[in-house]
């Protein structure tokens, strides 16, 4: 028997998925979780289907049990902590000279391993750093360097549309985003428009660039001079999810409505 859980590890963090075997749990109680950085405290917030998870049973982390109040008096002192070591970390950043901004400290629940989150324009060397913070805090020590992206993910915020940032809630991969997605849209190629807190192109472009394809099939171009039923003139718009557009013949704005089913070509 498999009960299919989704926990967050952080308020308003994405959501993963843990096997909960034979375990009944009721929604909002914090559970010890397996993870790839150790054991975590997380809370449940959802529970699925067997057949709705997109990732093999066998490949899913388990939950070891629910969690007691001993577990969450650690998990608490433990977030303590970790501020302490963010500020103490940036300190010997500083005085090491090393061109690195570490954003983010985590202990694992047993405290086995603490995980600093940094971000650099370059590779840097961060030996000695590991070496002084190993030293200081008397357990395994890793560094991780992330992207703006993956920094965007930890932080969170919200987004252009007034959500929580889908790259922290329920994005578990991120594809590739280009520009040619912006243009397929016809979006202003303006950087506050196009690009999300990250700094990169906006994940969402991804959502609907399909349908634009599909709903652009057969449309012409803005500028284009194009000959219609109404005469011989200039396409002024485009409105490509409805599949029309306005051309200026002689002065007169004309609009046309193109077939949805040859969209489907």
């Amino acid at each position: 028997m498999h009960n299919i859980y989704g926990v967050v590890l952080r308020e308003e963090g994405k959501v993963y998925y843990f096997d909960g075997l034979d375990l009944e749990i009721e929604m909002n109680k914090y559970v010890v979780v397996n993870t790839d950085k150790g054991i975590q405290l997380g809370k449940v917030i959802r529970r699925i289907d067997e057949d709705k998870v997109k990732i093999a049973l066998e490949d899913l982390k388990t939950i070891d049990r629910i969690a007691t109040d001993e577990d969450y008096d650690i998990y608490l002192k433990n977030l303590s902590l970790s501020e302490k070591a963010l500020v103490k970390s940036r300190e010997i950043v500083k005085e090491l000279g090393i061109d690195m901004n570490i954003i983010d400290v985590s202990y694992t629940l047993d405290k086995k391993q603490m995980l600093f989150n940094f971000v650099a324009d370059e590779r840097v060397d961060f030996r000695e750093l590991a070496k002084k913070l190993a030293g200081i805090y008397k357990t395994r020590i890793e560094l991780r360097q992330i992207g703006a992206r993956d920094k965007a993910r930890m932080v969170c915020g919200l987004g252009q549309c007034g959500r929580t940032l889908c790259c922290s809630t329920f994005l578990s991969h991120i594809d590739s985003v280009t520009m040619n997605m912006a243009k397929n849209q016809n979006i202003a190629l303006n950087p506050t428009k196009i690009n999300g807190l990250c700094g990169r192109l906006l994940c969402c472009l991804t959502y609907e660039d399909e349908e634009y394809t599909r709903c652009q099939y057969g449309m012409p171009s803005v500028g284009q001079s194009i000959n219609s039923e109404y005469g011989y003139g200039k396409v002024v718009s485009v409105d490509i999810l409805k599949r029309k557009y306005k051309i200026d013949v002689d002065g007169v704005l004309r609009e046309i409505v193109l077939d949805n089913d040859s969209s489907k070509k």
